[in-house]
């Protein structure tokens, strides 16, 4: 049951949060969104298999992020249609218009949050692009090209790494101010952007030679080309 969540259909799973979304954006009262984000969480975590240290990590951020929307929403609302209904609202006195939306618009964002996180920490992105393409028929070229940006992302960050050592080795000393440290990641900037756009290069050629062109009957060659890179030869 700790992995429901996880062996769910991605697409299916990625619909259904769309639909809350959009449902929650026609709910104005703060009761209904903050029952949707307790509900999500706790669903989240008793069936689903999350490492729930980064999830708390990542929800504490949004957290922060939400009580300087409640401040935003309370501190330059519009005037009230009714400024005589008050209530206490912590040390203030405030109209009870402005601290219902404000509650509103805050629980509101963490509902979405905890929407999106219960999708990203329960999904494996490749299981959710295959799916895109095999139940929502995402062209296998645009699906592909972005299994390739997606594998990027870790060989970036090696790479940078490896920049960094090199760096290092050649006696090129930390940033110690802002201005250095701008300095310091232009210039890791140049090589990065070279090596990804070998890489993109690199690619897209690979991905041509083996008959991902788009079209639905696979080339003669390509299909060659795939069976050798799978192995059937």
């Amino acid at each position: 049951m700790t992995t429901l969540l996880n062996n769910i259909n991605p697409s299916i799973k990625a619909i259904t949060v769309v639909i809350s979304v959009c449902l929650l954006t026609f709910v104005f009262d703060p009761f209904t969104p903050l029952v949707y984000c307790i509900l999500t969480i706790l669903l989240t975590f008793l069936f689903g298999k999350v490492a729930w240290k980064i999830y708390l990590v990542y929800f504490l951020v949004i957290c922060l992020l939400s009580i300087g929307m409640l401040w935003t929403a309370v501190a330059f609302a519009d005037e009230p249609n009714n400024p005589q209904l008050t209530m206490q609202f912590l040390f203030w006195e405030l109209p009870k218009e402005n601290v219902t939306v404000a509650l509103s618009l805050t629980f509101r964002m963490l509902a979405f949050a905890a929407l999106s996180f219960m999708f990203i920490f329960t999904t494996n992105m490749v299981h959710f692009i295959l799916s895109l393409m095999q139940q929502c028929k995402l062209p296998p070229k645009l699906a592909y090209g972005i299994l390739a940006g997606y594998r990027f992302l870790p060989l970036m960050r090696d790479e940078l790494q490896q920049i960094r050592a090199a760096h290092q080795v050649r006696g090129v000393n930390r940033a110690s101010s802002l201005k250095e440290t701008i300095q310091q990641y232009k210039r890791y900037a140049i090589p990065l952007l070279a090596g990804a756009i070998r890489k993109a290069e690199r690619t897209a050629i690979a991905m041509e030679s083996k008959g991902f062109s788009g079209e639905r009957i696979v080339p003669f060659i390509g299909s060659i080309g795939l069976l050798l890179s799978i192995g059937f030869f």
